[in-house]
């Protein structure tokens, strides 16, 4: 079932149209390999979600479809490459969080409303925080009563600095009254590496790279940050049952290309996506990977960035997070 009450909160808005020119242009496309850019190294939540829809997508689209990992900034550099990229539909972006967090905390080469075109947000998956084997920490109070002992010493990993791992760990800190040391990592696999090395002690990060790590013990979560207790980690308390009320933080992964796709072009690929995410071996591919489906609209992919902007910008506002801390 594509869950699309997750983006409950949207909009409703007219359905995009296109003349007959490029409806033609939409009946040829594609024309040759598409090409889906990954923002982050490979092994992170973004290349993994890539990887799970890819062989289906190019099947369906009759072309090969090539992910290209593009790391660098914060997400930023695959970004600011699928912007500048012309709009043929032959290029798209796989972002997640960070193309609606970078727009408050970086001085980007464009504005994200007017330089993407917005397909279908895929999928969303909760955060968690978790530790080494090798630490005393085995819940969210022990971690609070380490790092209130000892301010500024103890480290946790995100994929990059200005995540919505970040973000999210920081109002905890704020809200709790502690003080962690944030070691930003250029995407979810080489922070992954060193969290399950046990070189930094927690890791917070959505649940997609982590949660067969979590199966094997090799990972220990100490808190979730879905609002009530989550399916594909029922016994662990999340942070709104551990002193954090009303605690809730969603990672997504969303489809955009540049900004002037056709819209009949943008909809065949929204349509040729949401086939893909309803096939049921596509769907318990993301469920083991700790992922609820979506496959929102164009109308409603728009929307849900728009508030995405603005809930998250002032939250860095007011907390005055910076993307280089």
């Amino acid at each position: 079932m594509l869950r699309r009450t997750v983006l409950g909160s949207l909009l409703a808005t007219p359905a995009l149209t296109g003349g007959p020119v490029a409806g033609a242009r939409a009946q040829s496309w594609p024309e040759r390999p598409v090409r889906i850019i990954v923002p982050f190294p490979p092994g992170g939540s973004n290349d993994t979600v890539a990887r799970i829809i890819q062989p289906r997508l190019q099947e369906i689209l009759g072309r090969p479809v090539v992910v290209d990992n593009r790391g660098g900034a914060s997400g930023s550099v695959g970004s600011t490459e699928t912007a500048r990229a012309a709009p043929d539909g032959h290029t798209w972006l796989l972002a997640n969080d960070t193309l609606a967090g970078n727009e408050t905390l970086m001085s980007l080469p464009y504005r994200v409303m007017d330089a993407f075109t917005f397909c279908s947000v895929l999928g969303t998956c909760p955060y968690a925080l978790t530790a080494h084997p090798s630490t005393p920490f085995r819940t969210l109070q022990q971690v609070i009563e380490a790092a209130r002992a000892r301010p500024d010493t103890l480290n946790y990993a995100t994929t990059g600095a200005g995540s919505l791992a970040h973000v999210a760990a920081v109002l905890l800190q704020q809200r709790g009254d502690f003080r962690l040391v944030h070691v930003p990592y250029r995407g979810g696999g080489p922070a992954l590496q060193d969290a399950v090395a046990g070189h930094v002690p927690l890791f917070m990060s959505n649940i997609v790279i982590i949660l067969p790590h979590i199966r094997e013990h090799r990972l220990i979560p100490v808190g979730v940050s879905t609002a009530g207790p989550s399916r594909f980690l029922p016994n662990v308390p999340t942070f709104a049952s551990q002193g954090f009320p009303g605690f809730e933080a969603l990672t997504y992964w969303v489809m955009v290309g540049p900004a002037g796709i056709p819209a009949p072009i943008n909809q065949r690929m929204q349509q040729a996506l949401r086939q893909v995410l309803s096939e049921p071996a596509v769907q318990a591919r993301m469920a083991e990977q700790g992922a609820e489906i979506v496959a929102s609209t164009p109308a409603e992919t728009e929307t849900f960035i728009r508030n995405e902007i603005a809930k998250w910008g002032e939250v860095i506002r007011t907390n005055n997070i910076r993307a280089e801390s």
